[in-house]
């Protein structure tokens, strides 16, 4: 399986890198690094994470780089990353992606 990320996933990690950099420019890009290598595990994991239990969507998963929850879906032949959501934040109305 591949692994996609869409375009508001990928704003999202460059979004708490640029915040993160005002605290620590190698711990911004220690965090950002970390979120994308949790997610290249998908590739031959895709069911790693549970699904996601705000929604009753049993393509949309989730794995955890604390503090963040990593929101995926699978599909035949890849996996879309589709949102990085500090687990602090309430989860949007609808699924994402």
């Amino acid at each position: 399986m591949t692994v996609e990320w869409t375009e508001a996933a990928t704003t999202q990690v460059v979004a708490i890198r640029d915040y993160l950099l005002s605290v620590s420019s190698p711990y911004a890009q220690m965090i950002a690094d970390r979120i994308v290598s949790k997610t290249e595990m998908l590739e031959h994991q895709p069911y790693l994470g549970p699904q996601v239990p705000e929604y009753g969507d049993k393509s949309l998963r989730e794995v955890f780089e604390h503090p963040y929850r990593i929101l995926y879906r699978v599909h035949s032949e890849r996996v879309q990353v589709v949102a990085v959501i500090h687990s602090s934040r309430r989860m949007p109305v609808h699924p994402p992606g």
